[in-house]
């Protein structure tokens, strides 16, 4: 029994020295996050790939300049009739052909595709600028939930450490009654049962907020996953005067996914433009500059060397195409038609999820006030049960059961508090404002 008593003990002991060693507060463990963080690293390597592909080149705007060079030969047996009537012959007959230059093509007017593209790589690139701002804040509202969870298992195991030690001080009252025979023991060993009990839930409480612990390292990509961390806040803060019309003007201006749907809706406006462009005709350059050497093995020439310029334009229109053209055309406005009802379904989607946690973060701040109530309550019946239970006028089981009673009405009020932080989060979130939880402790 004693050696169980040390190591509960202990369990009070060295997390306490060991957690002093980190502080942070919440926009330290933003900040390390969005520095170190995996997924927001890798969703910034992917904007940078389509920040350089926002290029006119890219979109066709400039021409395409190659450098050539070329070697060729024939071996024939050839035989030739002059109109005199003599014939000339020879086998293995050898021609070569040297050849090198710089050529130029370049697409002038492709009925105003060549825009099109330079439009359409803008809007990928503010696309790819949004799906990190969606990263990071997914990320912000996931490490501040997981911060402010690792608050509520810190809260409960205080709460445990409590528990644990009132039952000890039980045990030892029962203990000292049974050896002087005033008590019996039934009362000595139930009260045993129920520091045990105890111990255990401490236990148990210990493996859930290192769970906590390290899953906040992990967000914050530490190399020591289960580093200690102690928080600066030690209890679970949150806005209870959100107004309900300010989140509304920020999701319907601000809201990421909303963002993302409106640039899929002018993508697909772009590609109705680039299948318009087929209804215009195409006009393209080309132009070179090179050599050309042929090395004769018969004849009267024994080589020829040519030097200069060649150049041309080339207008054509596609008079018909198997009636894609029109196929193509249907369906974009096809999908301009899908996109406007998606983006249409996305605002009544979040506007359900609006409602639904506008009604929840209400409720749980109501049962917040009402389990604020109850601890004081649960509080005063507990220290009158504990007067009683140290004069002998409250049976062990009695006494038990206000112990239970504070213990789980304090953990309903941490349940609630923090309930009613996810509430303020996700509203947070879907308004737009997540980033504010950065300048929180500023």
């Amino acid at each position: 029994m004693k050696k169980y008593l040390s190591v509960i003990l202990l369990l009070f002991i060295l997390p306490a020295a060991s957690e002093a060693q980190n502080v942070y507060d919440l926009s330290a463990c933003i900040q390390e996050g969005l520095m170190n963080n995996y997924d927001i690293r890798i969703s910034r390597k992917k904007q940078e790939i389509s920040d350089n592909n926002m290029t006119v080149g890219n979109a066709g705007y400039l021409p395409q300049v190659d450098l050539t060079s070329g070697y060729s030969g024939t071996s024939n047996n050839v035989k030739q009739n002059f109109e005199s009537g003599e014939t000339s012959a020879g086998n293995g007959v050898n021609n070569q052909v040297l050849n090198a230059g710089i050529n130029l093509n370049w697409t002038i007017f492709d009925g105003f595709n060549i825009q099109t593209n330079y439009s359409r790589l803008k809007e990928l690139q503010q696309t790819g600028e949004l799906n990190t701002r969606l990263a990071i804040e997914i990320f912000i509202a996931d490490i501040t939930s997981e911060y402010y969870n690792y608050i509520q298992q810190a809260i409960r195991l205080k709460n445990l450490k409590s528990a644990v030690k009132l039952s000890k001080e039980r045990l030892r009252i029962v203990e000292a009654r049974y050896e002087i025979g005033a008590g019996s023991r039934l009362d000595m060993q139930q009260a045993r049962v129920d520091f045990n009990s105890d111990s255990s839930r401490l236990i148990k409480q210990y493996e859930v907020l290192y769970t906590s612990r390290v899953l906040l390292n992990k967000m914050m990509a530490r190399g020591d996953i289960d580093r200690k961390i102690k928080t600066k806040d030690s209890v679970i803060v949150y806005n209870r005067f959100l107004d309900r019309e300010k989140i509304m003007q920020g999701m319907m201006s601000a809201n990421t996914f909303l963002l993302l749907s409106g640039k899929n809706k002018k993508l697909s406006l772009l590609d109705l433009k680039t299948a318009q462009s087929e209804n215009y005709p195409y006009l393209k350059f080309n132009a070179g500059y090179g050599v050309t050497k042929n090395i004769y093995n018969a004849g009267t020439i024994d080589n020829q060397r040519t030097l200069g310029l060649n150049y041309g334009l080339t207008l054509g229109f596609n008079l018909f195409s198997g009636f894609n053209r029109k196929r193509k055309q249907r369906n974009a406005r096809i999908e301009i038609e899908n996109r406007q009802l998606e983006y249409e379904q996305t605002v009544l989607s979040l506007k359900a999820d609006l409602a639904n946690m506008w009604m929840a973060y209400h409720n749980n701040i109501e049962l917040t006030n009402l389990e604020k109530e109850n601890v004081e309550t649960a509080r005063e019946n507990h220290e009158i049960a504990i007067e009683r239970y140290k004069l002998g006028d409250l049976a062990g089981i009695e006494f038990r059961e206000a112990q239970n009673s504070l213990l789980e009405a304090e953990d309903r009020l941490v349940q609630a508090e923090f309930n009613t932080k996810l509430c303020e989060i996700s509203l947070m979130q879907i308004s737009g404002q997540v980033f504010e939880y950065l300048d929180m402790n500023n």
